[in-house]
């Protein structure tokens, strides 16, 4: 018995107003998971033999202002906002569900009819929440079992569960990763048999069910699961694309899908950032494309930064990602991912450090972090190098950074300086003589200065044949 956790005064108002209607409601799915779970949870469902939307309007009236009521007439539903929490009223209901659509035909039903309906055992337990049986637990499939042995699985025959609605393999998925169950075997195999058919479910239903994978604790399981399941490659097919390992002369490569889960949960142990986490999902993207075997020196994948962050806003566009600033950051982090390994390999130059710091701007930290992540080694020796070296590298950056104020940084001489001093309109020169400015900071040939980068600037003039206007100095 549940009576002592249902501490919210809408429980026992709805135990009032049923014992009055003669009625029967239920507290269900993922509140009542999340109870034994002991997992916070401010979203609440409630069932009632008859018309959700009539009982929810007497709750609403027995809590009065300021709680929201909104009545959704065509699904039958009512949605009541009070001190944080929402509470969804529905009456039960029986569906059917055509070959063609996940959009199920709804029609009025017993509490046992909707209760067999639900997604996964895990979500079809119910709690009464009339006086008689007042917190009693309601258990028809298993779900309190299923909960204690950390699994998933659906409470009718899984090839009609995944079939009826391919949403669900998804969501079977990221419960998973959310809470780090395993998928009943045949429940799998039945998401195996049935992954074609999340292609009539839109893409951005699809999306959302990945993000939340994403955002997971254990996202790179969810992921190896997707790919397992054969969903994958139905909807990212660039990432599919990444698993195997090619071998030539005795020489394999990595497997670039396995490294780029390593690389993701890596990352998520330092970052619940989900377009951080995207980065790192998409970091090595352009692998498959510029792979090329040399005799000499076995598997190259040169250029694969510049390609895969070229695939950024196409990939974003078809899983209908923002292509907002959230695209170019992740484009951004592709492109620029091996500039700090390189100068984790190398002596770090204070010029190196400088363009660094210019293109990552404001990203920098997150670039850092991503980089780390990306130590995949067997060998712990030489990960513990490449992190010391890594530390090294952030000490530079912060040291350059103090001096030379070099983040989101504009050269200090504009265009319109230029075009000035030299009495021009638009033209190349301009552009030639905007980028030596730019390059000589970075260089350090000259400091981050205004009153430096004028001289410099007539300097750079007079050798492509310029003279300043007269009140130029």
């Amino acid at each position: 018995m549940f009576e002592n956790n249902l501490k919210h005064p809408v429980f026992q108002l709805i135990a009032k107003a049923t014992d009055e209607t003669g009625q029967s409601a239920f507290v269900v799915g993922g509140w009542v998971r999340d109870l034994i779970l002991g997992r916070a949870s401010k979203d609440i469902d409630i069932v009632v033999e008859g018309s959700g939307i009539e009982l929810a309007g007497k709750i609403a009236l027995e809590l009065g202002q300021p709680h929201k009521l909104v009545v959704y007439k065509n699904f039958g539903t009512a949605m009541l906002k009070a001190s944080g929490w929402e509470i969804e009223f529905v009456g039960a209901r029986k569906e059917s569900y055509r070959n063609e659509s996940r959009k199920p035909i709804v029609e009025d039903g017993s509490f046992e009819e909707d209760i067999s309906r639900r997604d996964f055992t895990i979500n079809a337990m119910a709690i009464s929440l009339n006086n008689k049986n007042f917190g009693k637990l309601i258990d028809l499939y298993g779900g309190m079992a299923d909960l204690e042995k950390k699994v998933i699985r659906t409470p009718l025959e899984a090839d009609i569960t995944y079939s009826d609605d391919p949403l669900r393999m998804m969501r079977a998925i990221r419960f998973a990763a959310q809470l780090n169950f395993t998928i009943d075997c045949e429940s799998f195999e039945a998401i195996k048999r049935n992954a074609s058919r999340i292609r009539i479910v839109s893409i951005e239903r699809v999306m959302d069910e990945f993000n939340k994978i994403m955002l997971s604790p254990h996202a790179g399981k969810g992921l190896k699961m997707l790919r397992s399941a054969g969903l994958l490659r139905e909807f990212f097919p660039e990432l599919d694309a990444m698993q195997g390992v090619d071998v030539v002369d005795g020489k394999a490569h990595k497997d670039n899908f396995f490294h780029t889960i390593q690389v993701l949960e890596n990352l998520c142990k330092n970052s619940d950032n989900l377009w951080l986490r995207w980065a790192a999902l998409l970091h090595d993207i352009g692998k498959p494309r510029t792979k090329q075997f040399d005799s000499k020196i076995g598997w190259t994948f040169h250029g694969h930064e510049f390609v895969g962050s070229k695939m950024v806003p196409r990939i974003f566009k078809q899983l209908r990602l923002p292509l907002d600033d959230k695209m170019k950051y992740v484009q951004k982090l592709v492109l620029l991912h091996l500039r700090p390994i390189v100068l984790s390999e190398t002596v770090v130059t204070d010029s190196a450090v400088r363009r660094l710091l210019f293109e990552a701007g404001d990203d920098i930290d997150d670039l850092m972090t991503l980089c780390e992540a990306d130590i995949t080694s067997a060998r712990q020796e030489k990960v513990k190098q490449y992190l010391r070296n890594f530390r090294l590298v952030r000490e530079k950056l912060a040291e350059i950074e103090e001096k030379d104020k070099l983040r989101n940084w504009q050269p200090p001489v504009s265009g319109e300086d230029i075009m000035e001093t030299f009495d021009l309109n638009p033209c190349r020169e301009v552009g030639v003589i905007k980028t030596a400015i730019r390059e000589a900071i970075l260089d350090g040939i000259i400091p981050n200065s205004r009153e430096e980068a004028l001289q410099f600037m007539i300097e750079e003039g007079k050798k492509l044949g310029l003279q300043p206007k007269n009140n130029a100095n």
